[in-house]
């Protein structure tokens, strides 16, 4: 409408956690309280909206007037004011608080998908999602479509699968399509558990009716009439959504008996994980939604021959079910159109770490892990210098700055010996030291093992201990030759992805900066300054102001001197904390 206004605010957990609420509750009540004329506040609609994807610069709102959309970034309560005054009234927006600049990079290279209607669409209205198109995918296969020709189109679109492995997806449909038995399952596993990711969060967040969609349509294709989303309750607003969206979804009878006026009968039920970063596994997921303990167990056979309760199931991730709405929208060419040869379509990454611009972001597949720090992200802060992008979660590795220009795709990361993985990507500078990185991910999944084969439950144990020896101080020369044969010995002999993969961090960390691990085993010194242990604390007399805070920090009293005089370390008693340097204010106390 030509004098339509629209506000969004974004209500991702991030925008949430930055004041999201009070941002838009102070939108309602501002707008009320003005008295907006009727031609204007009857056409103007104040909603929340899934993640924008900058994270860092929220809570982001956007005010779109007669079509123009200006970007606010920081917005607090008591700016909402002026911005319904000054612009929203008067015509003119809040220069200083605009994020058009920061928006405009951040997204000029991205190409969104999966992420079109995030941040755009109220995620818990389902009419919001129809006026984009929302369904019409559903409508378009039981008019047009068989199931074969179903998945010959979704073949053809060269779709893989968004959780890691990158399995066709087409041809994972086809083998359950053509697998015995009446009854079939279709799984969404929303079960999220690399550090620093949030990818299918934020896709079930800011858009769950596109997750459904993609399971009705993966549903028709196969034969079943039953699917579960099996989400971790650690994503209590992702819950809620995903549960109102299929409610709302029933009601309009997309779901349920005879949906969208055919013969089909498909139902959507929800089952909560406990955090297990296993049951991300296929066969594990399947115990667990079956009331055992999420363990693996040994393929073949492979679910979709026999799969929950015996049954033939295909489990495909939120990403992968999100890209099949626009896929029969569009057509098989289009999407094949995007990214490379044998990495199709875009992929959806979580950009944190040491970046200015860390949040959501889709790229289409073989774009440079360049464009993505520098252009997209924005590069790191001044005086900070790239070390190394960690790709792929526990099951990742690292790719070191002077390879920057590598293709980000299924092949090219795994020659390099990264992973894709679900989208976890990692910025680390200068201050990372790459072996306490390696031993993160490492404890990471030597935690989370579920103990059922040897190899992973106790060579992952023994790579940690060995790992805790070298950032100790007390690594011996021929480590570095017992991790990389330990870490062959595990990939090979456990049972599933977990064990398979939970070397990967070690072994890229040891082949692209085995100089680090060289000078802690054999200078006993941390380049990068991190392992305490291997720290020399030191108080400079002539910058030491006497105020004690050092003294008082100190858990071993090896810090002395008296109030308002240079303090001293006695370092036979230093126990190598480094609590004197976390709280001195003066930058007295250096580490070397």
């Amino acid at each position: 409408m030509k004098n339509s206004i629209v506000i969004r605010v974004c209500m991702g957990p991030a925008g949430i956690a930055a004041g999201g609420r009070a941002v838009l509750d102070e939108f309602r009540k501002t707008l009320t309280d003005k008295k907006i004329p009727a031609e204007i506040s009857n056409r103007c609609t104040h909603h929340q909206v899934g993640c924008m994807g900058l994270c860092a610069r929220d809570v982001l709102v956007d005010v779109i007037i007669k079509g123009h959309k200006t970007s606010y970034e920081f917005v607090k309560p008591d700016m909402v004011r002026k911005i319904v005054d000054q612009h929203i009234i008067g015509g003119e927006p809040v220069k200083q608080w605009l994020a058009d600049g920061h928006m405009h990079k951040f997204l000029e290279k991205q190409v969104k998908v999966v992420l079109s209607d995030c941040g755009v669409i109220d995620p818990e209205d389902i009419e919001a999602y129809i006026s984009r198109g929302g369904y019409s995918s559903c409508e378009k296969i039981f008019g047009n479509f068989s199931p074969e020709e179903l998945i010959h189109e979704i073949k053809l679109s060269g779709l893989r699968g968004r959780g890691g492995a990158g399995f066709p997806t087409g041809l994972k449909w086809e083998l359950a399509r053509k697998s015995e038995g009446n009854t079939k399952y279709i799984i969404c596993n929303a079960d999220e558990g690399d550090p620093g990711a949030f990818m299918d969060r934020a896709v079930i967040e800011g858009n769950p009716h596109s997750v459904i969609e993609g399971m009705i349509t993966g549903a028709y294709a196969t034969g079943a009439q039953k699917g579960y989303v099996y989400i971790r309750a650690e994503y209590p607003l992702a819950v809620e959504r995903i549960k109102q969206a299929i409610t709302q979804a029933r009601e309009k009878n997309y779901l349920g008996k005879n949906i969208f006026g055919s013969s089909f009968n498909f139902d959507i039920e929800i089952k909560l994980g406990a955090g297990a970063f296993v049951c991300g596994e296929e066969t594990a997921l399947i115990a667990s939604i079956e009331g055992q303990r999420g363990m693996p167990r040994a393929k073949p056979p492979f679910p979709v021959h026999k799969g929950l309760w015996g049954k033939p199931t295909v489990i495909n991730n939120a990403e992968t079910l999100a890209n099949i709405p626009h896929i029969i929208r569009n057509g098989a060419a289009w999407f094949s159109g995007l990214g490379t040869e044998d990495s199709k379509g875009t992929k959806v990454f979580a950009l944190t770490g040491k970046i200015k611009n860390s949040g959501l972001i889709e790229v289409p597949m073989g774009i440079t892990l360049r464009e993505i720090i520098h252009d997209i992200g924005g590069g790191l802060e001044p005086g900070k210098h790239l070390k190394a992008v960690q790709t792929g979660g526990p099951s990742g590795g690292c790719i070191p700055a002077e390879m920057l220009d590598i293709k980000v795709d299924y092949e090219s990361l795994a020659k390099a010996g990264c992973i894709v993985g679900s989208g976890g990507m990692i910025v680390l500078d200068n201050d990372d030291c790459m072996v306490n990185i390696a031993k993160y991910f490492l404890n990471f999944t030597q935690s989370e093992s579920c103990g059922k084969c040897v190899p992973c439950r106790i060579g992952t144990k023994r790579m940690l201990e060995m790992l805790e020896r070298i950032t100790n101080g007390l690594g011996q020369p021929g480590d570095i030759e017992k991790l990389e044969q330990l870490s062959a010995d595990i990939k090979s002999g456990s049972l599933c992805g977990l064990g398979q993969t939970a070397p990967n961090p070690v072994l890229s960390t040891i082949k692209y900066f085995r100089d680090e691990y060289e000078a802690h085993i054999f200078d006993k010194k941390c380049p990068a300054g991190v392992c305490n242990s291997l720290l020399t604390f030191t108080i400079i007399e002539d910058r030491c102001k006497g105020c004690q805070a050092c003294a008082k920090a100190c858990p071993s009293k090896a810090i002395t001197g008296e109030k308002k005089k240079p303090h001293a370390i006695d370092q036979s008693l230093c126990i190598k904390c480094g609590a004197c340097f976390e709280v001195c204010k003066f930058r007295s106390v250096e580490k070397a």
